[in-house]
């Protein structure tokens, strides 16, 4: 089964997105022309959306990460998450469904740092109540 070479680019971009289109198009077999009107138009098309940095190892592995399920005031959700959105320690933010309305995924540098985090997120206006997790390890990531 042959794979959809825009996904095969895909993958390869998702690995190394500093990739030259010379080296991108040498692992596809396509030609550099082929492979970078691929790129212009996944960029068109909204299918890659920017270009970002991947953090090293030994950065990451400093860092104190934690789940952070979160329970807001029905009418204040707006303002919660714009509370969330202005915190850089907040990766990601899921809107959920079941107990909790929303999780977070969080980072700090320490423990400590991470403790002033969960108090500053638990303190924002319209927030209930929250639950942390400390992610001890990371056994798959895609």
């Amino acid at each position: 089964m042959t794979r959809d070479p825009d996904q095969e680019l895909l993958a390869l971009l998702s690995e190394n997105a500093r990739a030259t289109t010379a080296e991108l198009a040498r692992k596809l077999g396509l030609s550099r022309t082929t492979v970078q009107s691929r790129i212009e138009r996944l960029e068109a098309r909204g299918v890659i959306a920017g270009y970002g940095v991947r953090l090293g190892e030994a950065y990451e592995r400093n860092l104190v990460k934690a789940h952070v399920l979160i329970t807001a005031l029905p009418k204040l959700a707006p303002k919660v998450e714009a509370g969330l959105r202005a915190i850089r320690a907040v990766r990601t933010l899921h809107s959920v469904s079941g107990p909790f309305d929303m999780i977070a995924i969080v980072e700090a540098p320490s423990i400590g740092e991470l403790d002033l985090l969960l108090d500053r997120i638990g303190g924002l206006e319209g927030v209930e109540r929250t639950q942390s997790a400390i992610v001890l390890s990371t056994r798959i990531e895609r």
